[in-house]
């Protein structure tokens, strides 16, 4: 099991990031949230299989067609007990 947190920069908000992260989360398997920062970022902490987790931060590289992502600034986290993927507000 693999837990990391990871903020995605460039133009993320406003362009349903957050709902396709969601998404693609339940699809891999992964547990956590994703939320938007007041600084224009998403946050997200993601855990999972460690292939899952790896998948979906690198679909995190890209994001939906219409966001553009600058970068993915990733690190380790601590496990939570978190048992679904949630969007934050």
């Amino acid at each position: 099991m693999k837990a990391v947190q990871a903020r995605v920069t460039g133009r993320v908000q406003g362009v349903s990031f957050r709902w396709y992260t969601q998404e693609q989360a339940q699809r891999l398997g992964v547990v956590g949230w994703v939320r938007n920062e007041p600084d224009g970022s998403v946050l997200l902490h993601a855990e999972g299989e460690d292939d899952a987790v790896d998948a979906l931060v690198e679909w995190c590289r890209t994001g939906p067609s219409m966001a553009r992502v600058a970068d993915v600034a990733v690190r380790e986290a601590a496990p939570s007990d978190a048992t679904s993927f949630d969007v934050g507000y």
